[in-house]
């Protein structure tokens, strides 16, 4: 995820210099100008102790007073460090942008870090009027914002490891696919692999043990027991080749390891988010969502934050998140696209919530029919869906009223809307 961070949109202060910074692993071209002054190059070594020792230098050279600096990033280390000095303004630049800048008055594509430098901080000084400013967001916001990408972070890794597990199973174990559960990273998946990895030893077992085994882990359909325990009694190894199994099982053992310490890892920091969540000033906006589960509603939190500065109108909210679609136009032809550029963490969770508000929300489900009968796709939809629910969340964080779905739904009906006469039928 690139976690949501605050970018400002107002009017940059009179700055004293213009610094640009062409990042490098081990070492950072620097392009310095003062207002009054000469442009100055240097090479600053990537350490902590190298740039917060220049930054002090540079503070005090300029007394504290405001100065830019574009650096093509957004996020790491390096931001980490900038934002400890409140003097100090940083202008991410998207490494299109700088790209194309580069090549407009570069055409050999010749590239270099020095220049590099000394174009990040030209486009600083004569075009920041159309970047934008990083401001971060409080610390409550900025740790909320983290755990959740950590934990969708470790929720991939884990799918991941899942996905390995069946692709093992299917090899050597096909039935454990159906005799373990449907959700292989649950408690009962984890505990039925490691008591039973292979055919042989499933056999060996009396039902009795095998029921008991269901019924602790709360599986209480006799019907299903009943069906897994004859699909026991009919099961035949796939091999018991020992150049094929002993290899399996290890695999196995080490699968279930990473998928065990994922479960303990992911619901510690899930237990972290719902504290930092229910702590959080803005929270109340987002407790009674429709479809918004215990994962989206800190997800949602982050995406808007607490300065209502952030985004001064809907449209700059559904442009930073990727939702607002882009039209390129060149004669008689015309391009609609989603945009590359934009906060992909952020689109995800606005699509994935929108995609959940179709079974809670009644407007929402009528816009999803009348879309699928007009021939779009379920993702088209979905963004399409999320485009909207942006406009309304926006307008709840602005005026800080929750959502009322039955108040929505008032003024759908008063506007006429299709959908609201679709709902009222």
């Amino acid at each position: 995820m690139n976690t949501p961070v605050m970018l400002k949109t107002e009017g940059s202060p009179e700055f004293v210099a213009y610094v640009g910074l062409d990042w490098g692993d081990e070492k950072h071209a620097v392009m310095l100008r003062a207002v009054e002054g000469e442009a100055q190059a240097c090479t600053l070594v990537n350490s902590p102790e190298v740039l917060h020792a220049w930054l002090q230098k540079l503070g005090q050279r300029f007394a504290g007073r405001p100065v830019a600096l574009g650096v093509e990033a957004s996020r790491g280390p390096l931001i980490h460090i900038f934002m400890a000095y409140p003097w100090l303004t940083v202008y991410p630049i998207q490494p299109a942008t700088s790209a194309r800048y580069r090549t407009a008055f570069t055409p050999s594509g010749a590239k270099d870090d020095q220049p590099d430098a000394a174009m990040l901080e030209e486009l600083v000084r004569c075009h920041r009027d159309k970047l934008r400013a990083l401001q971060p967001q409080e610390v409550e916001t900025r740790k909320l914002a983290a755990l959740v990408e950590l934990r969708r972070d470790l929720v991939d890794r884990r799918s991941q490891a899942v996905l390995q597990l069946i692709s093992l199973l299917k090899a050597y174990y096909p039935q454990a696919l159906e005799l373990a559960g449907e959700q292989l990273h649950s408690p009962m998946a984890l505990e039925f692999l490691r008591r039973w990895p292979e055919v042989v030893s499933l056999k060996a077992t009396r039902p009795s043990a095998l029921s008991r085994f269901y019924y602790r882990h709360s599986v209480r359909s006799e019907k299903l027991v009943e069906e897994r325990l004859a699909l026991v009694k009919q099961a035949v190894a796939v091999t018991t080749d020992e150049a094929v199994v002993e290899p399996a099982l290890l695999e196995l053992r080490a699968l279930l390891d990473q998928i065990k310490d994922s479960n303990k890892h992911i619901k510690h920091i899930e237990s972290l988010i719902d504290i930092l969540f229910d702590s959080h000033s803005e929270s109340y906006l987002f407790k009674n969502l429709p479809g918004a589960g215990d994962a989206l509603k800190p997800r949602l939190v982050v995406a808007f934050g607490e300065d209502r500065t952030l985004y001064p109108d809907p449209e700059s909210f559904q442009k930073y998140a990727g939702l607002a679609p882009v039209v390129e136009r060149s004669g008689k032809h015309c391009w609609i696209h989603w945009r590359w550029f934009a906060c992909r963490f952020l689109r995800q969770t606005m699509v994935e919530w929108a995609a959940k508000t179709v079974a809670a929300s009644l407007w929402a489900k009528a816009y999803y029919e009348a879309m699928a009968a007009k021939g779009k796709s379920h993702q088209v939809i979905l963004r399409a869906l999320a485009f909207k629910w942006a406009r309304i969340l926006w307008k709840c964080w602005q005026t800080r009223t929750p959502y009322d779905e039955s108040r929505y739904l008032k003024q759908l009906a008063r506007r006429k809307s299709p959908y609201a006469v679709k709902i009222n039928a």
